[in-house]
C-alpha cells in the first residue's frame, strides 16, 4: 500500500529529462530579463522626449511673453528689480523695508541733521568772518619769488633772448597791478615809518596805502625792459605772505638779506636792493584781510645781482630778518626765507 502511494506522489522521469527543464527554466529567466531592460531603456527616453518637449513648451512661452519687451531685455530686467526693491506691492515694502522702519529711519535722520545744522550755526556765530579767532599757531610769514621758474632754478644765456624772455614776461604780468597810475587812484599815500592803523567797525572797508611801481626803480621795467636779463644782472623779486593783523615786532622793519647758501661767497659780488633800504615799511601793517582791505597790496623787495660768477650754478638763498622772524626750519623751505640757483651762461 505504501509503495503504491509513493508510486502516485512521485512519478518517476527519464534521467536526462530533469536536465532539459532546468535549462528551458534558465531561457525562460533570461528572455524575461532582457524585456525588463528593454522596458526600462523605453522608460528613459520617453523621459528624456518628454523633458525636452517641456523645455520647448517653456521657451516658446518665454518668447511669447518677452515680444512685447526690448531685445536686450538685461537693462529691462534690471529696471524691473530696481522698481521692486523700491517698492514691493505684493509684500507692501520699501527698500525691502517696511513702513514703520522707514519711519523710524527718517526721524532719526532727520534729527541727526537737525543737530548738526544747530551746532554748526553755534559754531559760525562764535567766528568772525573779518579776522581770525585764533591766531596763537600761526606760522611766521612765509616768502615767495618772482619771476616764476621751474623747482626755483634761474638758468639762462645772456646771448639768446629766447631763455631769459619768459622771466621779463613773468615780471611784466606780475607788476601790472603796481603800476604808478593805478595805485594812485586806487589807494593813498602813508607816511613812512609807522604803522597805518585803522579803527572802526570790523566790516568796514580799510584804506591801502601805495606801493608803486616805480619803488623798484631798476627793477621796475620802466628803465630797463628786461629787468637786467639781457645783460646778465637779473632782477628778482620777493614778497611776504600776507598775515591778518601781522606786525613787526618792536617797530622794526623786517628785512632782507641774500647771499651764497654754499660755496665760495665771492660767487655773488654785489648785490642792490630795492627799495635801498630792503625792508618792507611798516606803513604796509597790519593787514586786514581781503574782505575789508580789498585794494591791499602786498610790498617787495627788488634783489638786482649786479655782479655774479658766470657759467655755472650759484645757490642763493635770501632770508628775512627781524624780530620773531624764524629763518631757519629745516622742513620748510619757505618759512621766513626762499633757497633758489642762479646760472647765467654768457
Amino acid at each position: 500500500m505504501r509503495q503504491q502511494l509513493r508510486s502516485r506522489r512521485a512519478p518517476t522521469f527519464p534521467h536526462g529529462y530533469r536536465y532539459r527543464l532546468d535549462d528551458q527554466d534558465e531561457v525562460n529567466q533570461n528572455y524575461l530579463a532582457d524585456e525588463e531592460e528593454e522596458a526600462e531603456e523605453e522608460a528613459r527616453v520617453m523621459g528624456v522626449r518628454n523633458l525636452e518637449e517641456e523645455e520647448k513648451e517653456e521657451e516658446q512661452k518665454e518668447e511669447e511673453e518677452g515680444q512685447g519687451q526690448p531685445t536686450g531685455n538685461t537693462w529691462w530686467q534690471k529696471l524691473q528689480l530696481m522698481n521692486e526693491y523700491l517698492w514691493d506691492p505684493e509684500q507692501r515694502m520699501s527698500l525691502a523695508r517696511t513702513g514703520l522702519i522707514l519711519v523710524i529711519y527718517f526721524f532719526f535722520y532727520a534729527s541727526l541733521a537737525a543737530v548738526i545744522t544747530v551746532c554748526m550755526y553755534m559754531l559760525f556765530l562764535t567766528i568772525s568772518a573779518y579776522m581770525p579767532t585764533f591766531t596763537e599757531r600761526v606760522k611766521p610769514p612765509g616768502v615767495m619769488i618772482r619771476p616764476f621758474a621751474h623747482s626755483l632754478n634761474f638758468n639762462f644765456n645772456v646771448s639768446e633772448p629766447d631763455t631769459w624772455q619768459h622771466y621779463v614776461i613773468s615780471l611784466n604780468g606780475f607788476l601790472q597791478g603796481y603800476n604808478d597810475s593805478l595805485q594812485e587812484e586806487m589807494n593813498v599815500d602813508c607816511p613812512p615809518g609807522q604803522y597805518f592803523i585803522q579803527d572802526g567797525n570790523e566790516d568796514e572797508d580799510k584804506k591801502a596805502c601805495q606801493f608803486k611801481r616805480s619803488f623798484l626803480k631798476n627793477c621796475s621795467g620802466l628803465e630797463d625792459p628786461t629787468f637786467g636779463y639781457s645783460t646778465g644782472q637779473p632782477c628778482i623779486l620777493l614778497k611776504m605772505n600776507r598775515i591778518v593783523g601781522f606786525r613787526p615786532e618792536l617797530g622794526d622793519p623786517v628785512k632782507v638779506s641774500c647771499k651764497v647758501q654754499r660755496g665760495d661767497e665771492n660767487d655773488i659780488r654785489s648785490i642792490h636792493y630795492y627799495p635801498e633800504s630792503a625792508s618792507f615799511d611798516l606803513r604796509y601793517y597790519p593787514y586786514y584781510g581781503k574782505l575789508t582791505h580789498v585794494n591791499y597790496t602786498s610790498p617787495l623787495v627788488a634783489m638786482h645781482f649786479i655782479d655774479v660768477v658766470k657759467n655755472q650754478a650759484v645757490p642763493v638763498q635770501c632770508q628775512l630778518k627781524g624780530k620773531g622772524i624764524i629763518n631757519d626750519v629745516i622742513n620748510d623751505h619757505f618759512v621766513g626765507r626762499v633757497i633758489f640757483t642762479l646760472n647765467i651762461e654768457t
